[in-house]
């Protein structure tokens, strides 16, 4: 059995995507991690992340193309933002049986892939608070709740599509152009209202398809938070804690990465860990 991570990126998120392998690097020098490509232009980033890593790039680009090409036949122009994002999807298809998703705009503070150990127990799992804080919002319209599209307790299942984790084969290729189908006569489904592409879609399927789901925030014990957005995290040596206990990993989602912003500086150190620093001008000018 073979266990890893997926990322999609491609040469212009080259940055995020140093910072977040360092990171995982930092504690994992073996787990066997794949990039998607997001379009084409993917090459620097997948050369550099190879040579820095030994990233992967996704062993079929191919099919990875072919599905864009059917989001592109299922769903009518207007309806996605941004159908690329979609690709994420084909992780269900790809060479590893058990895996974690991640998102670019992540950093980790662990051995992330020892969570897999989870799916011993369940075929899905995430890890964070949009339930909580945000409850339906970027994810289903008031209108799932009220067709009552699914149960109260399924929609308290609802999840950032940033950091997740599944095994091969859970869904089907069959599952998954059903699915696709159905979301795409139902926009009235989903919050699509800031921009957000995959989330609702991947929400959608994970709850209609996955009955062994959990958040491990709702577990006993739970997790910290996540989100950059959080400002009451404390740093010790490079490492984020929330009330002593140390985060699982950060996600600037929907939070700038910029000079002055959230949690600048740990990315910054992140990014250059295996770099001489170089002047704040000369790195701003690169990007």
């Amino acid at each position: 059995m073979t266990r890893g991570i997926y990322i999609v990126a491609n040469d212009r998120v080259l940055d995020n995507a140093i910072t977040l392998l360092n990171s995982i690097r930092l504690y994992d020098k073996e787990v066997p991690i794949f990039l998607i490509p997001f379009n084409d232009d993917y090459q620097n980033v997948a050369n550099t992340l190879s040579g820095l890593h030994n990233v992967q790039v996704f062993p079929n680009v191919e099919f990875v193309d072919t599905f864009t090409k059917r989001i592109g036949e299922i769903f009518p122009r207007d309806f996605l933002a941004l159908p690329n994002k979609m690709r994420k999807l084909v992780v269900w298809f790809g060479p590893l049986d058990e895996f974690i998703y991640i998102d670019t705009d992540i950093i980790v503070f662990e051995k992330i892939a020892d969570n897999l150990d989870k799916l011993s127990e369940v075929d899905f799992f995430c890890c964070d608070y949009h339930h909580k804080s945000e409850g339906l919002r970027n994810i289903f319209s008031p209108f799932v709740r009220e067709q009552h599209i699914f149960s109260e307790e399924q929609l308290q299942d609802v999840f950032n599509s940033g950091f997740w984790a599944s095994r091969k084969g859970v869904i089907t290729e069959q599952q998954m152009e059903d699915s696709l189908r159905e979301c795409s006569m139902h926009k009235e489904y989903f919050d699509f209202s800031q921009g957000v592409t995959d989330q609702p879609i991947l929400n959608y399927l994970v709850l209609k398809h996955i009955a062994k789901r959990c958040n491990l925030v709702r577990l006993p014990g739970g997790e910290t938070g996540s989100w950059a957005g959080s400002r009451h995290f404390q740093e010790k040596d490079y490492v984020l804690y929330d009330q002593g206990k140390k985060l699982k990993y950060l996600h600037w989602a929907g939070t700038p990465i910029k000079p002055g912003g959230s949690y600048w500086k740990l990315w910054e150190h992140y990014r250059y860990l295996h770099e001489e620093r170089l002047p704040l001008l000369q790195r701003l000018f690169r990007r």
